[in-house]
């Protein structure tokens, strides 16, 4: 049945008067209130005012327009019914068979800082009704909400006079999906404040749990090429991410995987101020740091994470948490990598980068908003089989209150600048894992074995595998050791200090075998399991 009138009421103008004129032609009359109203009107096409199809002004500064039974009749009626039918006719209610509306701009005002009261007055109530009403009544009704489905819509009643129930049904789930996200956006804001307006962070486990993401991209596949995968990024996140970084260069799109590892990187160099504590590199495969080093310059960093393990670095991501500069731009194009992500790149560095087609620069375009990090994103979500795990964003390396040396023997100061430096590295090395460091480079990386002493004897056939010498070196562990093992085992290639979380039934025995050993030990207090 070809449609006889549509509401056009929309925040996203659009294309809108285009559509609204296309549907003119077609014989539809069009309803429309407010802004929009006069937007058709001064373009030529005939409106009839909302408050004509009710008999009720709109009130309240607009916050009243729509929500009226003559509206919500006109939607809502199932034209299947006959006593639908008859109600509509006793009550002059007059039939509404597509409804065009999209939603005041809640996030776009949130982003620009407007204050509590401006962003109230975005919190849109009749066009979600409409939207719901409408979609609900697929069957009867066409809901359209996003501005490059006018086409579609046009098409159809051009060729077949009618929109069809398939592409009805098609925008009715467009529709519920856009209601749900923009709930999604506002019930986020208002458990970021209190009544006043004042931001807090309540961190709260809520129940339910209603989040939303917006789509970033879609990619060639997930983890394998069998899985279908996309990259989602949530709405108001303004720190320095993988999700809010830019690709300047590459031909090949990003995988799923090349995400994942990113993250990892990225995460891993901010761990380090660079002015404080240097510049950073880490080079990570499959979701683990096969290098990590401080330098006094990229290139130093770089060459230094490189030794650890150049075999496992081939096709790997390498992040700074400084400028690429031209030397060592030059150095990575001479080995193989996926992808490089850094706050920023010196115009050399990038022409220099360019050489590897299918080489993928990413940039955070700075570190401007680390201050807020964890504040706009505090939850980290795990996806099981029918459920989802949330927990707190681990964000807290180690407090230094809580550091307590546990062994006969102080470290000394350079043991504690490679014993901090370890404690970092090792947070974002699948657990179990240990890290053995010598003057702020990751000289042997342990990861994800199913005991500690596998990890730490992994660690230190990979450094000797390179040629590297352990003695002097520290060792850092992400958990507490259930044994003296793996202590012994360090006390065997010469190193002299150890930070662990502590916490085992046996720390006791674990101390007595550093102080054998003449190793100092330190107590962090803090546990970071990764897997």
């Amino acid at each position: 049945m070809r449609p006889q009138r549509a509401l056009i009421s929309v925040s996203d103008k659009r294309k809108v008067v285009e559509f609204a004129k296309e549907l003119a032609k077609l014989g539809i009359e069009i309803v429309s209130t407010g802004g929009t109203a006069k937007l058709l009107r001064d373009s030529g096409v005939k409106v009839k005012d909302i408050s004509q199809l009710t008999g009720f002004p709109e009130i309240m500064e607009g916050r009243v327009k729509t929500l009226h039974p003559k509206v919500h009749g006109g939607i809502l009626a199932d034209r299947r019914k006959d006593e639908h039918l008859k109600a509509m006719r006793e009550l002059e209610i007059e039939p509404i068979d597509i409804v065009v509306v999209n939603l005041y701009p809640f996030k776009e005002t949130l982003k620009k800082g407007a204050n509590l009261d401006e962003i109230i007055e975005n919190i849109d109530i009749g066009g979600p009704t409409m939207v719901r009403a409408a979609a609900k009544n697929f069957k009867s009704v066409a809901v359209v909400v996003d501005p490059e489905d006018y086409e579609k819509v046009v098409k159809e009643l051009k060729e077949k006079g009618e929109i069809s129930l398939k592409t009805r049904f098609y925008l009715a789930r467009k529709a519920f999906n856009l209601t749900a996200h923009y709930d999604a956006l506002i019930a986020e804001f208002f458990y970021s404040i209190d009544e006043e307006g004042t931001p807090v962070n309540l961190r709260e486990m809520r129940d339910p749990l209603t989040i939303t993401f917006e789509k970033v991209l879609d990619l060639r596949y997930g983890e394998n090429p069998h899985q279908r995968g996309a990259f989602y990024k949530e709405v108001f996140i303004s720190e320095p991410c993988v999700a809010r970084a830019e690709k300047i260069q590459g031909e090949k799109e990003l995988s799923f995987n090349n995400i994942y590892d990113l993250d990892g990187a990225l995460n891993l160099v901010l761990e380090f101020d660079p002015e404080k504590e240097g510049i950073a590199c880490a080079i990570i495969k499959h979701a683990n740091p096969c290098g990590i080093a401080l330098g006094n310059t990229p290139q130093e960093a770089y060459e230094k994470a490189l030794k650890t393990d150049p075999i496992s670095a081939f096709g790997g991501i390498i992040a700074f948490n400084s400028t690429v500069n031209q030397e060592v731009a030059e150095l990575i194009t001479e080995r193989f990598y996926e992808c490089i992500i850094a706050p920023d790149y010196q115009e050399e560095a990038l022409k220099i980068l360019k050489k590897k087609k299918n080489l993928r620069v990413l940039t955070t375009k700075g570190l401007k908003g680390l201050e807020r990090r964890g504040k706009e994103s505090p939850f980290d979500y795990r996806r099981v089989v029918g459920g989802l795990l949330v927990q707190d964003r681990d964000l807290t390396t180690y407090l230094p209150e809580k550091l307590k040396v546990v062994s006969r023997r102080e470290p000394t100061e350079k043991e504690w600048e490679d014993l901090l430096f370890a404690f970092k590295v090792v947070k974002w090395v699948k657990s179990n894992s240990v890290v053995y460091a010598k003057d702020k480079v990751a000289v042997g990386i342990g990861v994800g074995q199913t005991s500690r002493i596998d990890s730490a004897r992994c660690a230190i056939e990979k450094a000797q595998s390179v040629g590297i010498d352990l003695n002097g070196a520290v060792l850092a562990s992400e958990a507490f050791f259930p044994f003296r093992d793996s202590v012994d085992e360090a006390a065997k290639v010469g190193i002299t200090a150890i930070i662990q979380p502590g916490g085992s039934i046996r720390d006791q025995e674990v101390i007595e075998a550093a102080n054998e050993h003449n190793i100092a030990m330190v107590f962090t207090g803090i546990r970071h399991f990764r897997h």
